[in-house]
């Protein structure tokens, strides 16, 4: 008989002389800079491994005799101390002076995302759009920007994946400690901790503040699980994307309008709102509360909230955005109708898509913000569909939602081994030149022997850490060793001559994960030439809730258990940062192959092709512009649809690789090196590494969507916010008087002139008792011409044309402005007239339409209303 076991922790003292290593331990900076990782990993290179990079949790687990070894050794003091001094000169590094790329003195960004990846000991993440947030943090850091992010602290974090024997998906969460993580509980001056309210339904819930740092940008995350709360509401940061309706639209308030209130507490005052997702939106009403309690008229608080509020949809389905019924939105929102002096209706209406819709945290953010855009060429213009709704008389490609391509912090995710290679070959000077396309062409002159070495070290290094993983399940799983060498038989670090293909993500049937098993015989045939052998490796979690996600994780696993793919084909457990890292940056090839064109951007090609990993991919997303026919391959995507579409997609899929991804690879000369491999690899890091990093998206951020939203929000917000009711007046006027606004042509229709002649043409329009002034009146000039060359697209639609020009179909297009005569026809209409040089030779599709017009909008087609001739 035994006594009752409790836990003991027993921690060890940091000595004097090495201090800062707690300091070092909780910036987040860690993650992005591998000198103070491996100073860390220095002092015990097998905890660090057990603790999976942690340095929080590292710092508790050491025994004192390393502390009290390194505070006497010189070399780790000296190691230790140029750390610190890098550390200290990043910290003070000035903000950035005011250019197109930085903000004006006194804005501050306010970034609000559900989730951030910044590192895989810190699992507040689930997949792309936390760790496309992790980086925009980062990116922030290292422009210097004022920028304060915001989301919430899950305890149990996401979930961590198991397969059992069967190949089936076992998530596992895990309650996770404040003490492990990279935060600290936000104090208030007196040392109270600080804490916020929100109103859910007929109760209060309070959460408590933390802080996380990442560089010189604070991450503040939001937390209910207090003792003051009920057990239901301690539970509401839980977990993330866990629970019910019920517990996400919770999840959802705590983040907008709880986030809000936060920054307040912390005596912050954005300037501008950025709402990464939908998830967020709610943060609209909690601003609009703010002015409409200080007086300002509801029309007028929501022109001057949407003004400084920037929206980024990453969601390529409409299935896809969160909504809530009616009956759920009114009794978690009683009071903040209330607040706002709306009926139930019209509150309603902020959210949604039709009189009897659901409410749509898409379209809630959508007319919470006047900022919008999508995360790649393509997402652009799907998205300017599926939300078109929005903008009811505006042609989907005309309306306010443009694009701004995503983007990779590179000192994440570039490889260290690369990292050291340019440090030897270009100095530290690479670092401030990630975006100059020019600059990289040094890749070029890299020996291809050298890059070879490099590229086969990683492999070998991933290959290594693959086999790890790989033996862990199969152990746990009762697996005999036997059967373990026929899984591992070609994930060899000593033989990393083998061409392998990863593909590693989010398992959503959209992206297709078992694509490449359509035809079975066929790939058999591709991969079982004992001298070409090809291997497969898999990796990527299913959300709990989707079982057609889970079943494909199942069905690669069952795939992979067949004689003929044995060993080829490999599924790899638990899918995180750490394993993408390694994956991205050592397999030969990133496989890609979603549904056309259901895919958002996809950052994972990214990281794969700065790292000289080839990409072959479906044209979709970002491939579709980093793609330029010859650094990698591209899968043409079929027009058919369903079953059809997939076997075609398939074939293509087959036939690049037997035709030419495998004997290129295995094509060598005499020194037994692949040259036309490198050679396109080289172009894969030369093209894609200075346009796909995020200090080029973040630039496109700062110049295209925040330095105008911090102004449009200024100029609504003087005298008192004289310039939003101004606003809210003519807009009020406006959409009451467009129902009998009517255009009709008043001279003849211009059909033929030289180059260099001017067009000519009049219109006249009833104006229902609006000023000639409340409208713009357009000639939109269209090219019709056959589809040219390929050519490369830009990565930001803002700012991509010139004044009164415009892209529509992909096709060069201009805009002319019609003045008005101030005659009027007998019957009261306003005459406009135009005299201007169409500026091609050749065919033009012309078409004339009116929209209103006030010079604080901040699109001309803002208010979704137009009219055509």
């Amino acid at each position: 008989m035994t006594g009752q076991k409790f836990t003991l922790e027993v921690n060890p003292t940091i000595p004097p002389t090495l201090k800062r290593l707690a300091e070092l331990a909780i910036n987040l900076r860690f993650s992005w800079h591998r000198p103070t990782r491996k100073l860390f990993e220095t002092l015990d290179e097998r905890l660090w491994a057990a603790v999976g990079g942690n340095p929080r949790l590292f710092l508790r687990c050491i025994d004192q005799s390393a502390l009290d070894g390194a505070a006497t050794s010189e070399a780790f003091l000296d190691e230790y101390h140029r750390v610190l001094r890098g550390f200290d000169s990043y910290l003070r590094e000035p903000r950035a002076v005011s250019t197109t790329e930085s903000l004006e003195s006194g804005d501050l960004v306010a970034y609000f995302c559900a989730e951030y990846g910044f590192h895989e000991s810190f699992p507040n993440y689930s997949g792309g759009l936390g760790i496309l947030a992790g980086d925009h943090c980062k990116t922030a850091s290292d422009m210097g920007l004022a920028f304060v992010a915001v989301g919430l602290l899950y305890r149990q974090g996401y979930f961590t994946q198991t397969l059992d024997v069967d190949g089936n998906q076992v998530p596992q969460y895990r309650a996770l400690s404040s003490l492990d993580l990279p935060v600290e509980r936000a104090v208030a001056p007196d040392g109270k901790p600080v804490q916020i309210i929100v109103r859910l339904g007929s109760r209060d819930v309070r959460a408590q503040l933390w802080r996380a740092i990442a560089g010189r940008v604070t991450v503040v995350l939001l937390d209910t699980n207090l003792p003051e709360n009920a057990e239901a509401d301690r539970a509401i940061t839980h977990q993330l994307y866990g629970g019910d309706r019920e517990v996400r639209i919770q999840q959802e308030m705590i983040l907008g309008i709880g986030g809000v209130r936060a920054l307040r507490a912390l005596g912050l005052s954005p300037t501008v709102w950025h709402m990464n997702e939908g998830h967020a939106a709610f943060l609209g009403i909690e601003l609009m509360c703010e002015l409409v309690e200080r007086g300002v008229r509801f029309e007028a608080a929501r022109a001057a909230v949407a003004a400084a509020c920037v929206f980024t949809t990453h969601t390529p389905v409409a299935a896809g955005h969160d909504v809530f019924s009616p009956e759920l939105m009114l009794r978690h929102f009683g009071d903040y109708a209330k607040r706002l002096g709306l009926d139930a209706n019209t509150f309603l209406g902020l959210g949604r898509n039709g009189a009897n819709a659901e409410f749509n945290m898409t379209f809630l953010a959508l007319g919470m913000s006047r900022h919008q855009n999508g995360v790649s060429r393509i997402h652009g213009r799907v998205s300017s569909e599926i939300c078109a709704p929005a903008w009811p008389e505006i042609e989907a490609e005309d309306n306010p939602i443009g694009y701004v391509t995503n983007g990779v912090h590179v000192p994440t995710f570039l490889f260290q081994r690369w990292k050291d290679e340019f440090d030897s070959r270009f100095g530290e000077d690479w670092r401030r030149r990630l975006s100059e396309q020019g600059y990289w062409d040094k890749l070029y002159a890299l020996p291809d022997q050298q890059f070879w070495e490099v590229k086969q070290g990683i492999k070998a290094s991933m290959l290594r850490l693959v086999r790890t993983r790989l033996k862990q399940g199969c152990q746990r799983n009762n697996i005999s060793d036997a059967h373990f060498h026929r899984l591992a038989r070609w994930i060899d670090p000593e033989n990393p001559d083998v061409l392998t293909i990863g593909f590693a993500r989010r398992f959503a049937t959209y992206k297709r994960a078992t694509l490449l098993f359509r035809d079975p015989a066929w790939l058999a045939s591709i991969v079982a030439d004992a001298g070409r052998p090809v291997a497969f490796v898999f990796a990527g979690k299913a959300h709990p809730a989707d079982e057609p996600g889970r079943q494909m994780i199942h069905e690669v696993n069952v795939m992979s258990q067949r004689p003929e793919f044995l060993g080829r084909v490999t599924f790899i457990e638990d899918y995180d940062m750490g394993l993408a890292r390694s994956l991205v940056a050592g397999v030969d090839v990133w496989l890609n192959n979603p549904v056309y064109p259901l895919e958002a951007s996809g950052t994972s090609g990214m990281k794969a092709g700065i790292n000289g990993t080839m990409n072959l991919s479906v044209l979709d997303g970002w491939w579709a512009e980093g793609f330029d026919g010859q650094n990698g391959w591209a899968i043409p995507s079929s027009s058919a649809d369903g079953s059809r579409r997939d076997d075609e997609d398939a074939r293509s899929l087959y036939e690049i690789l037997q035709d030419e991804v495998v004997p290129m690879y295995y094509e060598r000369d005499a020194a037994g090196l692949p040259r036309r491999w490198i050679g396109r690899a080289k172009r894969s890091m030369a093209t894609l590494l200075p346009t796909f990093n995020t200090r080029r998206m973040v630039g496109n951020y700062v110049s295209g969507l925040y330095r105008p939203a911090a102004a449009h929000g200024r100029r609504l917000a003087v005298a008192g916010y004289e310039g939003a009711t101004t606003l809210a007046l003519w807009r009020e006027r406006t959409v009451a008087a467009w129902p009998g606004v009517a255009m009709s042509l008043a001279s003849e229709r211009p059909e033929r002139v030289d180059f260099g002649d001017r067009v000519r043409m009049q219109v006249a329009i009833n104006l229902n008792g609006l000023e000639p002034q409340d409208v713009r009146v357009e000639l939109l000039l269209t090219r019709e011409l056959p589809d040219g060359p390929f050519e490369r697209t830009p990565l930001t639609s803002f700012g991509e044309t010139a004044p009164g020009s415009a892209v529509r179909a992909g096709r060069e297009a201009a805009i002319e402005l019609f003045e008005p005569t101030g005659a009027r026809t007998a019957d009261g209409a306003h005459l406009f007239a135009i005299e201007c040089t169409p500026p091609w030779c050749g065919r033009l599709a012309a078409e004339v339409r009116a929209v209103p017009f006030h010079q604080l909008l901040s699109h001309p087609y803002e208010l979704g209303l137009m009219r055509w001739l």
